[in-house]
């Protein structure tokens, strides 16, 4: 009689896990598809500027989370452990992070989110080049439906309608999430909340040296917290904390939500409407993700039974 029912324990304890971290994942998504919205209330030119604050108040937000969490102890042995994959993946986030404002002054919130959709099929390619990871028919099939999709999302910046400069760092975003995809796959091991810390202040302190001046006013002050340390800051640690509590196919999949959310958000509030190329290719993109991971988890599923 005892078997079965801690049989039955463990099963509701790793449902309940399961949908612990399904709804982190989720509310990531959520918080970070505002990172547009709240990007076109600030009047600030210098993008280094708002780079310099928002990752100032993603720090202060991380090491406050770490410290609640694990103590301050704990907080110094993650930073410890964290070796040269947490500094990569570091990197990439600082990298990844300051495109994004500086690619907003450029090129569309819809353009930005919507190639970063491809994340991870850019990290299946990335893997197979350096790696030498089996990638399948269905992957190189939805790999190229991105592609196609991308290169149709970008035509606007070669008539001259979007700056390919932003389009440009767009997909620089994408890599650079995807090569952080891939190291954390291969040191599944290393706990990546001290990572994405150190990448907001990599981030910070280049912004400081680069920025024309850091004098800001009180109202937008007001924005640059809210955007630090909840859209960046709180977004991160819900991911991170998440993402180690269900499958990667499930969390890219519920990470679309932000690729759906963001332009509706900035068409919304501040009347920014994607062009028809925008969205015929991102729609192309959508399609190619949403259906490649949903065969993936289908296939994940019947492994497991």
């Amino acid at each position: 009689m005892s078997q079965p029912s801690t049989l039955q324990q463990s099963v509701t304890t790793g449902q309940q896990t399961s949908t612990q971290g399904a709804a982190l994942v989720l509310g990531s998504a959520i918080v970070w598809s505002f990172g547009g919205t709240l990007a076109r209330f600030l009047s600030i030119e210098d993008g280094w500027t708002v780079v310099f604050w928002r990752s100032l108040f993603a720090a202060l937000f991380l090491i406050g989370f770490m410290l609640l969490r694990d103590g301050p102890r704990g907080t110094i042995t993650l930073f410890r452990n964290m070796g040269l994959p947490g500094i990569a993946v570091g990197l990439c986030f600082a990298t990844a992070s300051t495109s994004f404002i500086l690619a907003l002054a450029f090129t569309t919130v819809a353009n930005i989110v919507l190639i970063q959709a491809g994340v991870p099929l850019i990290a299946a390619l990335i893997g197979w080049i350096v790696f030498r990871e089996r990638v399948s028919l269905l992957t190189w099939l939805a790999i190229a439906a991105v592609i196609g999709g991308v290169a149709i999302m970008v035509s606007d910046s070669m008539s001259g309608a979007v700056s390919p400069i932003g389009d440009a760092l767009a997909i620089l975003i994408a890599f650079v999430f995807a090569l952080a995809t891939v190291i954390t796959r291969r040191y599944a091991h290393v706990r990546m909340t001290p990572a994405a810390c150190f990448g907001t202040v990599v981030a910070g302190s280049v912004a400081a040296i680069m920025a024309s001046g850091l004098s800001v006013t009180l109202p937008e002050l007001g924005i640059l917290v809210t955007f630090g340390a909840l859209n960046f800051g709180l977004g991160l640690a819900f991911f991170v904390t998440g993402a180690r509590l269900i499958p990667s196919a499930l969390a890219a999949l519920l990470g679309t939500a932000e690729t759906i959310l963001a332009p509706l958000w900035v068409a919304l509030i501040h009347g920014e409407i994607p062009s028809l190329n925008t969205i015929f290719g991102g729609t192309i993109v959508l399609i190619a993700l949403l259906s490649y991971l949903g065969i993936e988890m289908w296939r994940q599923r019947r492994a497991a039974a």
